[in-house]
């Protein structure tokens, strides 16, 4: 019976100390779970996407409020636990080139020109599909004569810049010389004042400088009267009130800017009855989102991460509208060598100045 009794109590020696084991090991477990944040994933105390000002900052700000929450989402499936997401607009696109570059950004929505430009510290890992337009054309005169430009179904990755004339006596004299057919010569257009974005700009500035370089053997620099203006939407306000007579575009822009035309610039007649197209770039490839290289958290398991969260989220309707402040209707995996046009466009650049 003695015999029984000491057995008992071994088993259950046996058996506390089994359980404390288990305890301890579950309390190691739960540790690192801790350490690793919710369900295991991977804890980033913020994460900074910047913006380039192709609208106007406050309108962007509001419109990709909700990429916040929907990217944090995104990312959490994806092995990521992010506590902060911070947007900015930059005050120009260089600041967001540089931000990637210092590392101070580790996300930013830029055009080819700027990522090509800051490329040194910048990768370009999704491009843009946007909706195509109604009109395709080389021509400046087919874009008056088939206005106004509308989407259509098809997706593409690039787009066209646009000279485009204003309502002002020289905007008007110019769309009409081109309307009937006749030749700009570069004193026409070197009488005009001119607004046009920063110099990293493919739309804004590299394109246009390319087509004044093919059609006259002319640069941006070598106009007597430019302006440099901080978003396009600035642009159209100031061709608006007539200080301007031409700017440089992205092909689908007087459709972003056709209800402030009349309800915040007070013109009384539609944007495209009072603008015409006097010069057409040829193609550009779409924006990019690329990630810093420089950014502490980078790797390569993040890069693939925020490529397929930025897939997935333009994969939705919630997502599209947050991205159309952009026209973006989603998104494609990027290499480098799809931006080699954009290199050789911006070697010319420097090349004429």
């Amino acid at each position: 019976m003695k015999k029984q009794l000491l057995v008992f109590i071994a088993l259950i020696f046996i058996t506390i100390l089994a359980a404390c084991g288990s305890n301890d090991s579950n309390a190691e477990e739960s540790g690192d779970n801790d350490a690793a944040g919710q369900d295991g994933n991977k804890e980033i105390e913020k994460l900074s996407i910047g913006f380039v000002p192709s609208r106007e900052p406050e309108e962007i700000i509001t419109a990709t409020e909700p990429l916040k929450e929907l990217l944090s989402e995104e990312l959490a499936v994806l092995g990521y636990e992010v506590k902060e997401i911070d947007i900015t607009v930059g005050t120009n696109y260089e600041a967001v080139g540089e931000g990637l570059s210092a590392g101070t950004i580790d996300i930013g929505l830029i055009p080819g020109g700027t990522y090509v430009l800051y490329d040194d510290g910048a990768e370009a890992v999704l491009t843009a599909t946007r909706e195509g337009l109604s009109i395709e054309s080389d021509n400046a005169k087919d874009w008056n004569d088939n206005k106004p430009t509308e989407p259509v179904t098809d997706l593409v990755t690039s787009y066209r810049a646009l000279i485009i004339a204003g309502p002002s006596e020289k905007g008007q004299e110019l769309a009409e010389k081109v309307n009937n057919g006749l030749e700009l010569t570069f004193d026409d257009i070197n009488r005009a004042s001119w607004g046009v974005m920063s110099s990293s700009s493919p739309a804004g500035y590299i394109y246009p400088a390319l087509w004044l370089n093919e059609n006259y053997d002319q640069t941006i620099t070598d106009l007597e009267n430019v302006v440099q203006v901080d978003s396009y939407g600035s642009a159209f306000a100031r061709m608006a009130e007539e200080q301007l007579d031409i700017m440089v575009t992205y092909a689908d822009a007087r459709r972003d800017n056709a209800d402030s035309w009349e309800a915040d610039f007070n013109r009384d007649a539609s944007i495209w009855d009072e603008t015409n197209v006097i010069g057409v770039t040829p193609p550009i490839y779409n924006d990019t989102i690329s990630v810093s290289k420089n950014s502490e958290m980078m790797d390569d398991d993040l890069k693939a991460a925020i490529q397929q969260a930025f897939i997935n989220i333009g994969g939705t309707d919630e997502g599209k509208e947050v991205i159309s402040i952009y026209n973006h209707l989603g998104y494609q995996e990027a290499e480098a060598s799809d931006y080699d046009d954009e290199r050789n466009a911006q070697e010319m650049v420097k090349s004429m100045k």
